[in-house]
């Protein structure tokens, strides 16, 4: 049966870029006295069960005096490497999970447009051999590495759990939603041309399996908080449809984005895109967050549906992420996303069309430079799958 597993993880494929875009290096001489704090605090912190890791400098990138990088060890022995860009004045916080043909070099300037457009502190980061990043990249190694990254944000930058927004893109959909599904006080998550899982991505299967990998499809029921769904119509890496059945089983759903024409790995350069991901962010700010006490959310607008049935109210919310319900034990399969619940919360807002590129409104400054930036950037293959195993 590993044979199963290793042959479905052998096709759907990481790839981290090589050689690195980027190099990490000790930080400056004036900054020599901090960086030898940090270590004795760092070793005293992993005593005591918390790592903020060891501050770094990022080399083959512009130095930014907002971008904080470190290295922070994870439960299963690796050193992920991870970049904090700090907006002045920001509420909350984003935390990006990129997709597997990425690192944090091809990444930055996307964070720190993000972080400027957005007005967020965002936190992004390497998976396990990925960038400079040490260890391998596998489906529980990426799980590690987030929640390493998220502890960070929490016990260094001061984060808080409902003022954290976790972003998924590509397969980074898969460690976020794992997270998100430990996290009952998140404030919100955003999926990027998600996948509903692994084996998914290759087949269409109407069953979850055992061996599949990433699956999201069980554990975004589990998601308490505000879902937005980003993806292209004309993807041909992960289809559309995986996206429009997460959104369909989140429970607290937010209107989605579905870009006309965009595919796999150039959402970004649509001016729909960071318009709307604006507008996900200022009604997630002027919403309350969750709290222990209510078992729903009403969400970012006053709209919502609630669920007569109280749908996933009698599941037990997990509280830590040390505690992973893992659903690799499941051996029935579960029933096609065919057949959804129409009754599930939604904070759409009914008497509003569905943000399209069908539907122009004239871009602002700020979202044409955004655009125009991200042309600028180099940009990569997010995704990819093998169409022979081990190759």
């Amino acid at each position: 049966m590993g044979a199963v597993t290793s042959t479905v993880a052998a096709r759907f494929a990481f790839f981290p870029p090589n050689p690195p875009s980027y190099g990490v290096e000790a930080p400056a001489p004036a900054e020599a006295a901090e960086g030898a704090v940090a270590v004795a605090v760092a070793g005293e912190d992993r005593e005591k069960g918390r790592d903020g890791g060891v501050v770094v400098e990022l080399t083959g990138v512009p130095r930014r005096g907002n971008v904080e990088a470190r290295r922070l060890r994870t439960k299963r022995g690796a050193e992920v490497v991870a970049m904090y860009v700090r907006q002045a004045g920001a509420r909350l916080t984003l935390l990006y999970s990129h997709g597997n043909a990425a690192d944090l070099g091809q990444m930055f300037e996307l964070f720190v447009e993000l972080s400027a457009h957005l007005n967020v502190n965002l936190m992004g980061y390497d998976y396990s051999g990925y960038g400079q990043s040490s260890g391998k990249p596998s489906e529980q190694n990426t799980y590690a590495d987030i929640e390493a990254v998220y502890r960070c944000l929490v016990e260094t930058y001061g984060a808080s759990e409902e003022n954290i927004i976790l972003y998924g893109q590509s397969v980074g959909s898969g460690p976020t939603l794992d997270l998100a599904s430990c996290l009952p006080r998140l404030r919100a998550v955003v999926l990027h041309s998600p996948i509903l899982s692994g084996l998914r991505v290759m087949y269409p299967v109407k069953h979850t399996y055992w061996f599949d990998i990433y699956k999201n499809i069980d554990r975004i029921p589990l998601v308490r908080c505000p879902v937005l769904v980003i993806h292209g119509t004309a993807d041909e890496v992960v289809d559309c449809s995986h996206g429009r059945a997460l959104w369909e089983l989140a429970k607290v759903k937010y209107e989605p984005l579905w870009v006309k024409g965009g595919n796999h790995c150039n959402l970004e350069l649509y001016p729909e895109y960071i318009k709307h991901l604006k507008k996900f962010v200022g009604a997630i700010e002027k919403s309350p967050p969750l709290s222990d006490e209510s078992k729903e959310s009403s969400g970012p607008s006053d709209s919502t549906q609630t669920d007569p049935e109280g749908t996933e109210d009698s599941r037990k919310t997990r509280p830590s992420v040390d505690h992973r319900q893992s659903t690799d034990r499941r051996e029935k399969p579960r029933g096609s996303t065919d057949r959804r619940d129409k009754s599930r919360k939604s904070v759409d807002h009914p008497d509003k069309p569905r943000a399209s590129v069908d539907q122009h409104d004239r871009p602002r400054k700020s979202i044409d430079r955004f655009g125009g930036v991200m042309k600028s950037v180099r940009y990569i293959d997010c995704f990819r799958v093998t169409t022979a195993s081990g190759s």
